[in-house]
């Protein structure tokens, strides 16, 4: 059987009408291109998105990771080397996007951290550049002068921000007070008790 996900179910619903095929048909197509054809060549896109997230230091050690797209967990050490030795050896003079293998590398430095943002060829380099810096000023609004020390003591909550301002490689919120609403009422909560 077909599997989709469930984000990909408004998706169908709006090309159902499209391709001629009914909605139900779609979910329930079977796994080949010949039970389905008009919903293999509907999904035969690459979706624009953001693969992964990377916070690390100048030494190059990972302080935060965040995948959106399925990487084994044993070739994610790897990848993470590569990528980060492939943006710190690069000169400050020299462009921020990098071409990397079958996708590009948007990466910013603040002080001795590193954001190293994976996106998919089609995504809009300068759109993600602002997107981190966007990300950085959320940090330092939260944690008054964001360091490395934070992101490394408070992991989860730079999580929720993350997952706040990205969800399924999609950015979904830029506004800063509506990103950090939902850590505040947790810290307001937790001072409750």
């Amino acid at each position: 059987m077909f599997w989709i996900y469930s984000q990909r179910k408004d998706m169908l619903a709006a090309i159902s009408p499209i391709l001629g095929v009914g909605y139900e048909s779609l979910l329930t197509a079977g796994g080949g291109r010949e039970n389905c054809p008009a919903l293999h060549d509907a999904l035969d896109f690459e979706i624009t998105m953001i693969k992964f997230l990377l916070m690390v230091n100048k030494q190059g050690q990972t302080r935060l990771s965040k995948y959106y797209e399925q990487v084994d967990i044993e070739k994610r050490p790897s990848l993470e080397t590569d990528v980060v030795k492939r943006c710190l050896s690069r000169k400050k003079e020299e462009c921020s996007f990098v071409e990397y293998k079958d996708f590009r590398l948007v990466y910013r430095q603040y002080a001795a951290l590193f954001i190293v943002v994976g996106i998919s060829d089609t995504e809009n380099e300068l759109s993600i550049y602002e997107l981190v810096h966007n990300f950085v000023e959320v940090l330092d609004k939260y944690f008054s002068r964001v360091s490395e020390l934070d992101i490394m003591f408070n992991l989860d909550k730079v999580h929720i921000i993350i997952d706040e301002i990205i969800q399924n490689g999609h950015i979904v919120e830029t506004n800063k007070n509506r990103i950090l609403a939902p850590l505040l009422a947790l810290d307001k909560m937790a001072e409750a008790h």
